[in-house]
């Protein structure tokens, strides 16, 4: 159980790092706005609803999930 454990929390660790890394050099400047993603300006309001984006996120976190618990 340790061994697996620890394979989890490198493999997590990897996932964060990738995903900063893309961050930061701006891999992702599309995420945000997609399609779908609500927003609206008017004076000195800013509303922002990225409804496309959680789905997404959702979609992705959901397969991880799943082929991790099936894999561990």
């Amino acid at each position: 159980m340790n061994r697996s454990m620890g394979l989890l929390v490198i493999v997590g660790g990897v996932v964060v790092i990738v995903v900063g890394l893309l961050i930061y050099s701006g891999g992702l400047g599309w995420f945000g706005r997609l399609p779908g993603d609500i927003r609206y300006e008017s004076g000195g309001v800013r509303v922002y609803i990225p409804i496309v984006s959680m789905l997404l996120i959702s979609v992705a976190l959901t397969i991880i999930f799943n082929l991790l618990r099936r894999f561990f």
